[in-house]
Order: C-alpha cells, then structure tokens, then sequence
C-alpha cells in the first residue's frame, strides 16, 4: 500500500553538475542539481533566484554545464556552498574558455556549452532553457564509435531531500529490452 505523502518532489536522484559563467574576464561557479532534458535539443538549469551566478547568464545569455565526477566532487561541492558575492569562486577549478565563450572546467569529464533562450520565473527560481553549442569529452570516456560512455565517465547524482551524493550505479538491462518478456 502506498501513503500519499503530500505534494514532493520527488525525482531525485539526478547529475551533480558545476554551472559556469564569466563574471566579466573572470569565471564564477556554482552546484546545481535542478537540471533537465526537455528535448532533444534543450535543457533546463534550475537556479534559486538569489543566485550571484544568475546576473552573469543574464547578461551573457550562456553557461556551461561541467558533469561532475570524483574527482572534482570536493572542489563542486564547495562551489554551492559560498556565496560569489562573498566569495571570489574564479581560481576555483582550472579552465578554459569554449568556442562559445563559456568556462570550462578542464578536470570535468563532460562539459556542455549553452545558450540561453528563455528564462522561465517561478517563485524564488529562474529556470534558464538552453539549446547546446558544444559538448567536449575526454576521450577517455568514448567508445570507437565516439559515443560517450558513461560505464567509464561516472557522473556523480545528488538525492535533494537527504543532501546525499550517490556513485552510479551497474547496468540492469537495456532499454526496450524487456519488451520480448511477458509482464508479471
């Protein structure tokens, strides 16, 4: 039996990412969890509203999204928890600027470079809705055909409600695979 437990969210976990933007000739950085695919061509960055990082996509109308791994895990996590407005976050990670003139965090296995189309204002949020520029790999983590392979790349997720980082996890099956099987 199931116990309705109110009006959560509940669609957690989902990929820690490192959102970047320049400050002007500087990068700044946060941790963002709200993200999503709502195509095949856009994606959704979900940022509180009081965000110093914010004013910076506003004004240049781009961001990176910089998949986050093991690897850069403590330096990420503290970019979500100090404020830019108090903090200067530029020398936090090494980087590089994209073709499309966003930051990239070179110890990140994926990056993303965007473009914001639209930003979407609920109560204390702004959604930016992105279409992709350019996404860089390490070639570590592509196959022969050059598809990215996330069995090696590893993205950390974030579950909201207990603030907990999760590994991913082994392959189970192959989507659409079941559909030969009779349902139980």
């Amino acid at each position: 039996m199931k116990k309705n437990v109110g009006s959560q969210l509940a669609l957690y976990p989902t990929p820690a990412v490192v959102i970047g933007a320049m400050n002007g000739e500087k990068p700044t950085w946060t941790l963002a969890a709200h993200i999503g695919i709502i195509g095949h061509d856009r994606v959704l960055v979900s940022l509180a509203a009081a965000h110093f990082i914010n004013g910076a996509v506003k004004e240049s109308k781009r961001l990176s999204i910089n998949m986050v791994d093991e690897g850069i895990l403590p330096q990420a996590d503290y970019s979500g928890s100090v404020s830019g407005t108090k903090t200067d976050k530029s020398a936090l990670f090494a980087y590089e600027v994209g073709k499309a003139g966003t930051p990239l965090i070179k110890k990140s296995p994926l990056v993303m470079e965007c473009q914001v189309v639209d930003i979407y204002q609920s109560p204390g949020f702004e959604s930016f809705i992105c279409t992709l520029s350019n996404t860089y790999v390490e070639e570590e983590h592509l196959d022969e055909a050059g598809t990215i392979n996330y069995h090696t790349l590893k993205p950390i997720l974030f579950e909201f409600p207990t603030y907990e980082y999760l590994k991913t996890g082994e392959v189970i099956g192959k989507c659409l695979s079941f559909k030969n099987e009779e349902p139980v």
